[in-house]
């Protein structure tokens, strides 16, 4: 959970990290009531606000008392989804390396050096 605030429900004043916990705790028995005027409560130094939906703006993301970022992007299971690759081989063909033919041929460098042209006035 990203919640760096919680806001407080106005059909039964209790404190939820999102909708959706409110939907968790209630389902369908109680419905979320909407409202302009959101009651936040920021989880760093612990201090009540209120914003008021239609004057939202860019620095209304942050707490007024610390200064906190409250508005970030969601970490979700799939926003945040792991790169599987997997990897078959022929039959036969298990435990052998294949060369990359896009790949150029590149010579030994290490004690190949002619030494034959270096000068001597050291």
């Amino acid at each position: 959970m990203n919640a760096q605030v919680a806001m407080r429900a106005p059909c039964c004043k209790k404190w939820f990290d999102c909708p959706e916990c409110h939907f968790d705790m209630f389902g369908e028995d109680h419905e979320l009531e909407k409202t302009t005027e959101l009651v936040m409560a920021c989880k760093k130094c612990k201090k009540v606000f209120r914003k008021q939906i239609e004057e939202f703006e860019e620095a209304d993301e942050h707490c007024p008392r610390c200064d906190n970022h409250y508005v970030i992007e969601a970490k979700t299971p799939e926003t945040e989804g792991t790169l599987v690759m997997e990897f078959r081989h022929e039959k036969g063909h298990e435990n052998k390396v294949f060369k990359d033919e896009r790949e150029k041929d590149r010579k030994l460098q290490l004690m190949q050096k002619d030494f034959g042209d270096l000068d001597d006035s050291f």
